[in-house]
């Protein structure tokens, strides 16, 4: 008997199975996936064995839906849109992403859209920060180092998302020193102690941005990569998922999140070349937004309350520490 919850019902789901991947696949088993902030995910199960997963782009069902609809375009980072433009382009660079085996975007039968992709049978990769054979862990992370440089090393003249580029002019940075004073201000309406040193920690980011200077030269990063954006299949190949931030930018505003997200495996990722400015400016600036983003999870119902509530206390802490 199937087990059934998803967006689309059962009927029209085994329908749009059965057109893109053929009528010998008949859905067994729809199971939601949990993690995604901004999407919804189901892994679909199949009675001949198959398995593959719909991506559903619900604003109803996205934990930042207020800032995206008061958000420019230039700063979003959701939608089917973004993900089938970055999709192609990370494909056609041959930078590993599950297969986009169909998108539907017609909104005739339903208001969002969604689509059926590869599923990576595998576990993400911050599951093998503690594996017990260090050859695997260094196989691992020194294949997706290697994916980083190559995809890092794809560079444009001017910054933006794919189909958005050099439409700023502005250092790309300052959308950042904007974004953090928005993110510190909701942030120190709920922390005594950020309320405390709003004022100290946006003059340490407007000391920091003073520091740098300008360039003409931008990288293609993901936006958000942390180990659980990253998929690691049997054969121990990377893939990286929720693509949708990508844009060319600072490769700085990638390492100095990579550098705290996969903590002592970021020595398989670093660049000798990077920015030191730009790093630190973009820590403290990731710091106050990760601080906002686990307090907007924490007040909006986000299911594991306790990941957010630690996300907003460990990074409110570390932004203190830039405070002299």
């Amino acid at each position: 008997m199937l087990e059934f919850q998803c967006h689309l019902d059962q009927t029209d789901l085994q329908e749009y199975v059965g057109k893109i991947l053929g009528t010998g696949y008949v859905v067994a088993y729809v199971s939601k996936m949990h993690g995604g902030a901004q999407k919804v995910v189901y892994k679909i199960d199949c009675g001949n064995g198959f398995s593959c997963v719909l991506y559903v782009w619900d604003l109803t069902h996205n934990y930042f839906q207020e800032e995206i609809r008061n958000d420019t375009l230039d700063e979003l980072s959701y939608g089917s849109h973004l993900f089938e433009l970055n999709h192609t382009f990370l494909t056609k660079k041959g930078i590993r992403t599950p297969a986009l085996y169909d998108l539907n975007k017609e909104r005739n039968r339903y208001s969002f859209d969604y689509a059926l992709v590869e599923y990576i049978d595998g576990q993400k990769a911050e599951a093998y920060f503690e594996h017990s054979d260090s050859q695997v862990r260094h196989q691992l992370f020194e294949r997706l180092g290697e994916i980083l440089t190559g995809m890092h090393a794809i560079e444009r003249q001017a910054y933006g998302k794919l189909d958005r580029i050099g439409r700023n002019t502005d250092g790309c940075h300052l959308q950042q020193l904007n974004n953090a004073a928005v993110q510190l201000s909701y942030a120190a309406q709920h922390i005594d102690s950020i309320r405390a040193n709003q004022g100290k920690l946006l003059d340490t980011l407007h000391e920091l941005e003073a520091r740098i200077e300008p360039r003409s030269r931008y990288g293609f990063i993901h936006g958000e990569l942390g180990p659980d954006h990253v998929l690691v299949n049997e054969r121990l190949e990377p893939y990286l998922i929720d693509i949708e931030g990508a844009s060319f930018f600072d490769i700085e505003h990638e390492h100095s999140f990579l550098e705290f997200r996969f903590r002592d495996h970021y020595r398989y990722l670093k660049n000798d070349a990077l920015d030191p400015n730009r790093m630190l400016f973009y820590r403290l600036h990731h710091h106050i937004s990760l601080t906002s983003g686990g307090l907007k999870l924490l007040h909006r119902g986000f299911p594991d309350q306790q990941f957010a509530k630690g996300l907003a206390e460990y990074h409110s802490q570390r932004a203190l520490s830039f405070v002299p």
